[in-house]
C-alpha cells in the first residue's frame, strides 16, 4: 500500500475519532446542564399541569465566605457568616446588598459575590434590619425594624437622616410603625411596608411627612356577611371578629417607576402592579382572567390533592417586566409576565436533609440583575443562590417580550422554536395564534387559540372568519331567503284556493298527548289541569319527552361553543351528566309529591311525574338550536347567549311552579310554600346520601380492619 494512501486513511480515522470525542463531551455537558434538582412546570387555563424544560439553571452560591474585622485581634479578620438574612437588593451595577438581620448589619457584595464592605452603622447601630433599597444616586435606605425607623445613608455609608413614626393627625394612635420593606419612587417619596399594616403602604415625602396610605388590599364580602349586616343588631355585629384586609408583605419597583406589592394573607390579587394613582394594572388582566374577578397568583402543583395555600412573601421585576415571586411556605418560585400571565413555576424537595445547589430551603427574599438572572436569599442556609436563564427560558422570554411589544411577526420564530421544544407549552400556542391573527390567517389562529384554551383570542378569530364567510356567501344567502319566501307564499296561496276536505282526520292518543306539550307552553294552568283530568298525558308521552329533554341537555353540555363552555376542551362524561340529570329530576318528583301529600295536595304521584316531564319541554325546544347558534356566536354576543340559556331554565322553573299550582289546586302563596319545602326536602335527601356514604365507608374500613386483625392472629 502506498505511504500517501495510508497517511490519508490515518487522517480520516483521526478526524472521525475527534468528532466522536467532541460529540460525547457535548452530550455529557448537555446531560449535566439538563439535570436540575427541581421541577419546572406550567398550568394552563384549565388548571392542568404541564411539565416543561427548566427555565433557570443553578449558577452558584454567593455570600458563603464573609470575613469581618476581628474586634479582639485588631488587624486580623474572622469568619463572619450571614445570620438569618431577610432581604436582598441588587443595584444598577449588579452589586448585591443583603440585610443580615441576625448580625444587625448590611453586607455589600460585588456581582461575583466577593465582599466589598460591611455597613454596621456604629454611630447609630441597626437593630434587626429587614428591608433595603438603593436609589439611583447610590443612597441606601434601610428598614431598621427593631428601632422602628428607616435610615438613609449616602453612597459611602454615612448617615443622612432617619425617618421615624410620622406625627400626623391622620394616623390612628393604635397604628404601629414597624418598617420591614420599602421602595423610593422617582420623586423621593418612601413607600414603606409596616409589619401587620393592613392599611397599605405608608407613604412619606422626602422630609418624612405622612402623605397617606397607598395600595391597600380590600376585604372580601360574602352573602353571609350581607345576611349578618341585615339581621344582626349593632351590639351583635360589634361582637363579631373584625374582617380586615390582608397586609402587604413586600414591595418593589420597576424601571418605569411602577410599584409592585405582594400580600401573603389574601386569596385573590396577591400581586398588584400599581400606577401613580394606586390602581392595580393586573386586576382582571391576562389570557385566562375571568372578567370582573381578581386574578389569583401563587401556584400549587397538585392543588386538587392537597389543601396547601400559597404564602407569597417577596417579589422582583426583571428588565423585561417579568414578575418573579417566592412562596415561603411551599418553597415555590412563580414567574409571570408583565400582564400577570404565568410563564413558569418550579419547586424542589425543600424538606431534604442534604443541601443541593438550586434547592432553597427557606426562601427569604428574591432579586434580579440587569442580565435577567435571579438571586434568591436562603434564610436557612444563610447564603444567596444564583440562577441563570436556560436556553428554553431565554427563548420564552425573548418571544414573550417581542409579543408584548406588538412585534408579532418577529416573535413567531422564537415561539415556533419553543413549540418545537415543548408542544404542550400553552404560551407558545397563544403567541403563534396572535402572530397568525396579525397576518390575517384567522382560521389557523382560531385553531391555535382553541388548542391553547384562549377564549378571547378564539372569539376574535371566529369573528373575522364569520365576517369573511358572510362576505363571500351573502349573495347565496339572499337567494335562499328570496326562494324560501316565494315557496312560503305559494304554499299559503295554495291552501287558501284549494277546496276544504270533508274527511275528519283522526290522531292517535300518543300524538294528542305529545301535542299537549305545545298547548302547555301557551296555557300552562289549563294545560296541566288537562293532564290530570282529561287524560292528556301518559307514561309513553312522558317518557318520550323526558328522554328528549335528557338528550337535549347532554347535547348542550357537550356541544355548546368553547367560548361559553370552556370545559368541553376537557373530557365531558355524558354518563355522569345523565346520572346527575336523572337523579335531580327523580328527587324533585319524590320530594314534591311527599310535601304535597302532607300539605293537602290533590295531585297523584303519577300526575307529579307526568307534569314534571312535560315541564322539561322548553329544554327540548331550545336546547339543540341554542347549541348550534352558540357555535356561531362570539363574546360580543355573550349577553344574548346567557339570556337565552338562563331563559330556558327560568321557563322550566315557571312551568314547574304552575304545575304544582294547577295539579294540587293551590293558591299562589300555597304553591310558593310547597316549592320552597320541596327544595328543602331535596337538600335533606342530599345530606342523607352524603352521610350514608360516609358511614358506609367508615363501616367498610372497620370491617376490613377487624378482618385483618382476625386473619393475622
Amino acid at each position: 500500500m502506498r505511504p500517501w494512501f495510508t497517511h490519508r486513511i490515518a487522517l480520516k480515522l483521526a478526524a472521525v475519532a475527534l468528532a466522536l470525542a467532541v460529540s460525547v463531551v457535548a452530550q455529557a455537558q448537555n446531560k449535566a446542564w439538563a439535570y436540575t434538582p427541581y421541577h419546572t412546570t406550567y398550568k394552563d387555563g384549565y388548571e392542568q399541569l404541564v411539565w416543561t424544560q427548566s427555565a433557570y439553571n443553578p449558577a452558584g452560591a454567593l455570600g458563603r465566605e464573609i470575613y469581618a474585622d476581628d474586634p479582639k485581634k485588631p488587624g486580623q479578620q474572622q469568619f463572619s457568616p450571614l445570620k438569618q438574612p431577610q432581604d436582598l437588593f441588587i443595584d444598577g451595577k449588579d452589586e448585591l446588598y443583603i440585610a443580615d438581620t441576625g448580625n444587625n448589619r448590611i453586607v455589600h457584595l460585588d456581582p461575583q459575590g466577593r465582599l466589598i464592605r460591611i455597613l454596621d452603622l456604629k454611630q447609630s447601630p441597626l437593630n434587626k434590619p429587614q428591608g433595603l433599597f438603593i436609589a439611583e444616586n447610590g443612597d441606601i435606605y434601610i428598614a431598621d425594624t427593631g428601632n422602628q425607623r428607616v435610615v438613609r445613608l449616602d453612597r459611602d455609608g454615612r448617615l443622612i437622616r432617619e425617618f421615624k413614626r410620622p406625627d400626623s393627625k391622620f394616623l390612628a394612635e393604635s397604628f404601629k410603625f414597624d418598617p420591614v420593606k420599602l421602595v423610593v419612587d422617582k420623586r423621593g417619596f418612601l413607600c414603606i411596608t409596616s409589619l401587620g399594616g393592613y392599611q397599605g403602604l405608608v407613604q412619606l415625602d422626602p422630609d418624612g411627612q405622612f402623605q397617606g396610605f397607598f395600595g391597600a388590599n380590600t376585604t372580601s364580602f360574602s352573602l353571609i356577611d350581607m345576611f349578618k349586616r341585615l339581621v344582626y343588631t349593632r351590639e351583635m355585629y360589634q361582637r363579631e371578629i373584625s374582617k380586615l384586609p390582608g397586609s402587604v408583605a413586600s414591595v418593589t419597583a420597576d424601571r418605569d417607576g411602577l410599584i409592585y406589592t405582594v400580600s401573603s394573607d389574601t386569596e385573590t390579587g396577591q400581586i398588584k402592579k400599581l400606577n401613580i394613582a394606586g390602581l392595580d394594572q393586573l386586576a382582571s388582566k391576562g389570557e385566562f382572567a375571568v372578567p370582573g374577578e381578581k386574578t389569583t397568583f401563587g401556584e400549587i402543583a397538585f392543588a386538587h390533592y392537597t389543601d396547601a395555600v400559597p404564602v407569597l412573601t417577596d417579589l422582583t421585576v426583571d428588565p423585561d417586566g417579568n414578575i418573579t415571586v417566592i412562596d415561603a411556605k411551599q418553597k415555590v418560585v412563580n414567574q409571570y409576565d408583565s400582564n400577570g400571565n404565568l410563564l413558569f413555576f418550579w419547586w424542589g424537595d425543600g424538606e431534604a436533609v442534604t443541601t443541593k445547589l438550586g434547592v432553597v430551603k427557606t426562601p427569604a427574599a428574591i432579586a434580579s440583575n440587569s442580565k435577567g438572572e435571579l438571586f434568591i436569599l436562603d434564610g436557612e442556609n444563610n447564603l444567596v443562590q444564583k440562577f441563570s436563564l436556560s436556553e428554553f427560558g431565554a427563548l420564552v422570554h425573548r418571544a414573550n417580550h417581542l409579543m408584548l411589544e406588538g412585534k408579532y411577526a418577529e416573535s413567531e420564530g422564537p415561539w415556533k422554536e419553543a413549540n418545537r421544544l415543548n408542544a404542550y407549552y400553552t404560551p407558545a400556542l397563544i403567541g403563534l395564534g396572535k402572530a397568525a391573527y396579525q397576518k390575517g390567517e384567522y382560521e389557523r389562529a382560531q385553531a391555535l387559540f382553541l388548542e391553547a384554551g384562549y377564549v378571547q383570542g378564539y372569539s376574535d378569530a371566529l369573528w373575522q372568519n364569520r365576517l369573511r364567510w358572510f362576505q363571500q356567501n351573502f349573495g347565496l344567502l339572499m337567494n335562499i331567503a328570496i326562494a324560501a319566501s316565494i315557496v312560503v307564499f305559494g304554499i299559503q296561496r295554495f291552501r287558501r284556493t284549494r277546496r276544504p276536505r270533508t274527511a275528519v282526520r283522526t290522531e292517535s292518543l300518543l300524538a294528542v298527548q305529545l301535542k299537549q306539550a305545545f298547548y302547555i307552553l301557551r296555557h300552562p294552568i289549563d294545560g296541566f289541569a288537562a293532564l290530570r283530568h282529561e287524560n292528556k298525558a301518559g307514561w309513553q308521552s312522558s317518557l318520550i319527552l323526558f328522554v328528549l329533554a335528557l338528550a337535549s341537555y347532554c347535547i348542550m353540555r357537550a356541544g355548546i361553543s368553547f367560548i361559553f363552555n370552556p370545559g368541553i376542551i376537557l373530557e365531558v362524561s355524558l354518563l355522569t351528566v345523565s346520572i346527575q340529570f336523572v337523579v335531580l329530576w327523580l328527587v324533585w318528583a319524590v320530594s314534591n309529591y311527599l310535601i304535597s301529600a302532607i300539605y293537602r295536595g290533590e295531585g297523584r304521584f303519577r300526575d307529579v311525574v307526568y307534569g314534571s316531564c312535560y315541564s322539561l319541554f322548553p329544554l327540548v325546544l331550545v336546547g339543540l338550536p341554542l347549541t348550534l347558534i352558540s357555535n356561531a356566536m362570539t363574546l360580543n354576543e355573550s349577553a344574548i347567549y346567557h339570556f337565552m340559556y338562563a331563559a330556558v331554565f327560568v321557563w322550566i322553573g315557571l312551568l314547574l311552579f304552575w304545575k304544582v299550582q294547577s295539579m294540587h289546586n293551590y293558591s299562589v302563596g300555597e304553591t310558593a310554600a310547597n316549592v320552597v319545602m320541596s327544595l328543602f326536602t331535596m337538600s335533606v335527601f342530599g345530606l342523607l346520601v352524603f352521610i350514608t356514604i360516609g358511614l358506609t365507608k367508615e363501616l367498610t374500613d372497620f370491617c376490613y380492619s377487624v378482618f385483618q386483625e382476625v386473619t393475622i392472629r
